[in-house]
């Protein structure tokens, strides 16, 4: 079976894009069909046909130090090639033997080593020690027996690293094969099997190892995250291959909104495993501190794993009776994903730990490495800045926006022309002097327009007085009628002598009040096709005719506005392109919000403090609200993520990836799930009174409008699907007689 096309990978450098490449290449020639399906179908498992070629590649030692045959890398190129092999359901042991290798070489136990590196052996992993028993002996030995849960690579493993209850503590020994008894079973895996471990016998004090004993179970966490990675990738997109084809009621499924939201969600929650098992891996390195290290583990334990058998289940529901068969793969990948999800242990007890982790002042410093041209922009930086430091008010604000801080990445004189790398070193240097330039919020997007766009005379009278915030901006896209659809919009513009006479009604327009000026969409030519009839107009929002409304929103606030336009008078000169540019300006438009880079991208925000807080003010938070706050916080840690990996693209100058696509979407999830778990924890007290700014219930209130601003999710999940998946566009209306 053909395995789907995607490019979406841990890897994200070009060193860690070339290692994805060429494990593609191998496993295209290795792991074929008839290799998977002979694993199915064999009797008993044995080491698979490929098994030296993984060796030969070096892929087993890539994590291991040069003194053992490995190749002295992290964790990171090992968990780029753990995800490619999950992608491709690759038979046996490699991921049990390369979790064994990376405690073995965490704990300082070399002597096994070279021989998992060169592929001579491998290993078997439990992560729960069942009825294994230690009781100590003499010279630091201990005296094993028992049996274990079931281990993963145990029935063809030559080395077993497995946890004991000593004494109500868990410690980890390791073993050799002439130490244990296992059982060649059947398993729920049919391509990698497992088997309890059996054990009497006395451990050496050297084969005891010497570590936390929590770090096996966070090892386990990032590298089978990895996997999970890869096997939520490959049902995705298989989904969406199949729903672009397959035809049901005249039309491919992908077409129908239920099958072209599923399939989204999927990849959404497929790049969210992604990025947390890609910080995960990361993470785990020397330079990076044991309680961020952790942290990490237990987001990824929390989410990423889950997020493999939840895409594993949709690809089979998208499939239909075909993803039912034995002869069909799906069911092999939702096997496995179980099958990881259940060794590692529920996801709520991850949940937990990332909750316990971060109230005890674990945190997670998400910072990009910037290359050596940066300490040179620093200094320019520096220099300029210092000179704004000395101003005050307005005149500081002029400063900056004559100078280009207040877009940066605007070209010049507007900006600095400011390439990712500039942006992030001015962002740090701006808030390292204590300098925020003008926010010109409707501006961000009206001036990029403007520029692009607009004549010279637009440009002189406009841009410099936004960018100095001596003119506020409002937009007047929307309509009662429309909604999203802006092609669908009716307010009319009609020629006049010197310029436009404008009639219809805008909704949603905040600050209209306040503006100065609206950017205006309106249909110019009722003859064209509904894209190309519109205009855009600059207006003075002081123009006779004008009517702005207050419209009391849910949280009995009046943010937006109606504005009626009743024969207004735009002139010429405030058209910007040709008449029918509107389309294309628009989207101009809303394509333009800053590139945001941060040194430091903070994984918490407002919401996921307040919960902090409520928790920290209960003296014995119960399990289910700590798996509850851990949920919120991993998801709070993922959106970072996205932007982290976004930001880095930038700076090396790489074609953003899917998940600049997906953050807003989670994003406003998260933000209204933390609302609202935060007034269930208040209880009735969140009930009392009138709602005050900022409070869990105003912002409860508020947030719902974050899934219908900017285009609802309904319509992202469309995007989603239809640009990036390539499943097919919905189908026009059909005219009304």
């Amino acid at each position: 079976m053909p395995r789907p096309t995607s490019s979406g990978s841990l890897a994200i450098d070009r060193d860690h894009l070339d290692l994805r490449d060429s494990v593609r290449k191998l496993l295209d020639r290795h792991v074929t069909d008839t290799v998977v399906r002979n694993a199915v179908e064999a009797k008993h498992e044995e080491r698979p046909p490929f098994w030296g070629a993984l060796a030969g590649q070096g892929l087993l030692a890539l994590h291991l130090p040069e003194e053992v045959g490995g190749a002295g890398c992290t964790l990171l190129e090992t968990a780029v090639v753990v995800e490619e092999l999950g992608r491709a359901m690759t038979p046996g042991p490699f991921l049990p033997t390369v979790l064994a290798s990376a405690v073995l070489h965490r704990a300082g136990h070399t002597r096994l080593l070279a021989g998992l590196a060169d592929g001579a052996s491998t290993a078997a992993v439990a992560l729960e020690s069942g009825t294994l028993v230690g009781t100590r002996g003499g010279d630091g030995a201990l005296d094993v027996s028992g049996t274990s849960a079931p281990a993963l690579g145990a029935q063809v493993a030559d080395v077993f690293v497995l946890p004991v209850d000593l004494d109500g503590d868990l410690t980890w020994v390791v073993l050799r094969r002439d130490d244990v008894e296992t059982e060649k079973r059947p398993s729920h895996d049919l391509t990698r099997r497992l088997s309890p471990v059996r054990v009497r016998a006395s451990v050496t004090a050297t084969d005891v190892l010497a570590l936390d004993p929590r770090l096996p179970l966070d090892l386990a966490a990032t590298l089978f995250a990895a996997e999970a990675s890869g096997l939520a990738d490959w049902a995705t997109w298989t989904a969406a291959e199949h729903a672009r084809v397959r035809e049901q009621f005249g039309r491919p499924i992908g077409q129908f909104q239920g099958v072209k939201h599923r399939t989204a969600w999927s990849l959404a929650v497929s790049e969210q495993a992604r990025v947390c098992a890609w910080d995960a891996a990361r993470a785990q390195d020397p330079a990076v501190d044991p309680q961020e290290a952790a942290l990490a583990a237990a987001v990824a334990g929390a989410i990423s794993v889950d997020a493999g058998f939840r895409a594993a289940k949709d690809c089979l529901n998208t499939l239909g009776g075909i993803g039912f068969t034995w002869e069909h793969d799906a069911h092999l990948y939702l096997r496995r994903a179980q099958t990881l999800r259940l060794l590692l242990g529920p996801a709520n007890a991850w949940q937990r730990r990332v909750a316990e982790l971060t109230l005890a002042g674990a945190h997670r410093e998400l910072g990009i490495e910037l290359p050596r041209e940066a300490d040179r922009i620093r200094g320019e930086v520096r220099a300029e800045l210092s000179r704004a430091g000395a101003l005050e008010g307005a005149e500081q604000q002029r400063f900056l926006a004559d100078h280009g801080y207040t877009a940066p990445h605007l070209p010049r004189p507007w900006g600095k022309g400011a390439d990712a790398v500039t942006q992030l070193v001015i962002a740090e240097e701006l808030r390292a002097a204590g300098l925020t330039p003008h926010d010109m919020i409707i501006g961000n997007w009206v001036v990029p327009t403007l520029i692009e766009h607009g004549d010279d005379h637009q440009r002189q009278r406009f841009v410099p007085a936004s960018l100095a915030g001596d003119l506020v901006w409002c937009q007047l896209f929307s309509e009662p009628g429309a909604g999203s659809d802006l092609a669908g919009l009716s307010t009319r513009a009609e020629r006049v002598d010197g310029g436009w006479r404008i009639n219809g009604q805008k909704v949603w327009t905040s600050g209209a009040r306040d503006a100065d000026l609206g950017i205006l969409l309106a249909r110019t030519n009722a003859d064209a096709p509904k894209h190309r009839g519109l205009s855009y107009f600059l207006l003075d929002m002081s123009t006779e005719g004008i009517d702005v409304r207050p419209l009391r929103e849910l949280t009995g606030e009046a943010l937006f506005n109606e504005v009626f336009l009743d024969d207004v008078f735009i002139p010429d000169d405030m058209l910007v392109g040709q008449p029918g540019d509107g389309w294309k300006l628009a989207r101009t438009t809303l394509a333009n919000e800053r590139v945001a880079l941060s040194s430091d991208s903070p994984a918490l925000g407002s919401g996921p403090a307040t919960l902090l807080g409520l928790v920290a003010d209960d003296p014995a938070p119960d399990a289910h609200r700590l798996a509850e706050l851990g949920r919120i916080l991993g998801d709070a840690h993922a959106g970072g993520l996205f932007a982290l990996r976004t930001a880095i693209r930038q700076v090396a100058g790489v074609q953003p990836g899917a998940e600049s696509s997906v953050a807003k979407l989670l994003g406003v999830a998260h933000i209204q799930e933390v609302w609202e778990t935060a007034m269930a924890w208040q209880g009735a007290a969140a009930l009392d009174g009138a709602p005050q700014r900022r409070t869990p219930t105003w912002s409860f209130l508020s947030s719902r409008s974050l899934s219908i601003a900017g285009g609802t999710t309904d319509v992202q999940l469309n995007i989603i699907g239809e640009r990036i998946l390539g499943l097919p566009r919905d189908t026009e209306p059909t005219a009304k007689a």
